[in-house]
């Protein structure tokens, strides 16, 4: 029987994306070997209703010296950390000497807000590539994975935490008991552990499958956080939606009875009763729509190849491995991927093997048809990319359904 990593009650798979590679395991261009696969598969826990993946990827395999993605890569996402930093200064971090703690900080983009601000911090963040890049940012940051025993030395070394913040980041961990037991060594009596991660219940509406890869282990609800809390010995007290990355949440946790939970709470965790979220039924209407989303977007690629339409790839986006791969999208129906990060640029996407060119490859010609892997940022790529649209290009989207615009 398979077990749920937070609670152990019995774990239901109900989606297979068969063999997928690193989904940052991006290859060198002259690559001859063999790649990293493993199975990706997805189950719900019938007790406390958590979405998780079946197998677990080494974390060193997919967080190291070579991590590429950088949070300040987007405008709307530097925005979005600016207003969250300036939110926590101005309501959590009053005192005068308070302390914050960002787990997976990345490149620093939100933390740097803090440390212009004279306030004390901390970044944890096991990558040391995007480390680095947010120490230039004159942001603490210690190259570590967060545990009880690194909470230990944190707080031996500043005390304790007002706020511990992760954005992107908790979802990524299948071992949540060490998180808590450091969130409990580290946080202040008061204080409160937020994150926040893609939400369940708008990947199953979006059909945002891509959604699924392997950093991702969780895919977290309401009713699963609250369940996941109480079993540490904490309280889920609020909760926001947030449009970006595709549809997040914003989970606010504390001890118990530290603080009040708002009515957010009680109301998200009853609308996703109300729709049966996490029930059989949901779920399996979801894979429905994700065969058939691949079977129309493969169609549709096969028959802009046939008639000798030109069509390239934008955004070499982690999720898009989950695309490629499960679609069986190779470079014989997109000749390459546009790209603005450079470490990804001159490389093969992992297990499609498709190139990666610059953002410059892209408008040289411009291509007729661009499919866009990064569509959680469309509003902001497509006004930026008029040239393209100007010359008769097209773009091709696939979340919530296939559809060219």
């Amino acid at each position: 029987m398979l077990s749920c990593r937070t609670c152990g009650g019995e774990l239901r798979e109900f989606c297979d994306f068969g063999p997928q590679p690193l989904s940052s395991g991006f290859l060198e261009p002259d690559y001859v070997g063999d790649e990293f696969f493993f199975r990706l598969a997805v189950g719900v826990c019938g007790q406390c209703s958590m979405v998780q993946l079946i197998e677990e990827v080494p974390r060193h395999l997919m967080f190291n010296g070579h991590y590429p993605y950088l949070s300040s890569g987007s405008a709307t996402m530097r925005k979005h950390f600016e207003q969250t930093a300036k939110h926590f200064i101005d309501i959590e971090l009053t005192g005068d000497d308070a302390f914050l703690v960002e787990l997976g900080c990345n490149d620093g983009v939100m933390l740097k807000v803090i440390a212009d601000a004279g306030i004390r911090h901390l970044g944890v963040e096991p990558s040391q590539s995007v480390a680095a890049v947010a120490r230039a940012y004159g942001v603490q940051v210690t190259t570590e994975f967060f545990q009880e025993s690194s909470a230990q030395q944190i707080r031996a070394a500043s005390g304790p935490a007002q706020v511990i913040y992760a954005a992107n980041t908790i979802c990524h961990i299948p071992y949540l008991d060490s998180i808590f037991r450091g969130v409990d060594e580290l946080l202040a009596p008061d204080g409160i552990f937020v994150f926040e991660d893609p939400y369940l219940a708008e990947i199953v509406d979006r059909t945002s499958f891509d959604q699924i890869y392997d950093e991702h282990f969780y895919f977290f609800s309401a009713v699963s956080v609250q369940a996941m809390a109480a079993r540490f010995r904490f309280e889920l007290v609020d909760v926001e939606r947030l449009p970006v990355h595709g549809g997040e949440v914003r989970y606010t946790i504390a001890r118990r009875g530290a603080r009040p939970a708002s009515a957010r709470v009680a109301a998200l965790v009853a609308e996703e009763h109300g729709r049966d979220l996490a029930g059989q039924g949901t779920l399996k209407q979801f894979v429905g729509r994700v065969e058939q989303a691949r079977e129309e977007l493969t169609t549709l690629l096969r028959q802009l190849k046939a008639n000798g339409q030109t069509v390239v790839g934008y955004g070499a986006t982690a999720k898009s491995a989950t695309v490629t791969n499960y679609c069986g999208i190779g470079p014989d129906l997109i000749s390459f991927i546009s790209d603005t990060t450079p470490n990804k640029q001159g490389r093969l996407t992992p297990g499609s093997h498709i190139p990666v060119r610059s953002r410059d490859a892209f408008a040289a010609p411009y291509p007729d048809y661009a499919l866009l892997f990064a569509w959680n940022h469309a509003d902001e790529i497509i006004a930026k990319e008029q040239e393209f649209r100007k010359a008769g290009g097209k773009w091709i989207l696939y979340v919530p359904e296939v559809r060219v615009v």
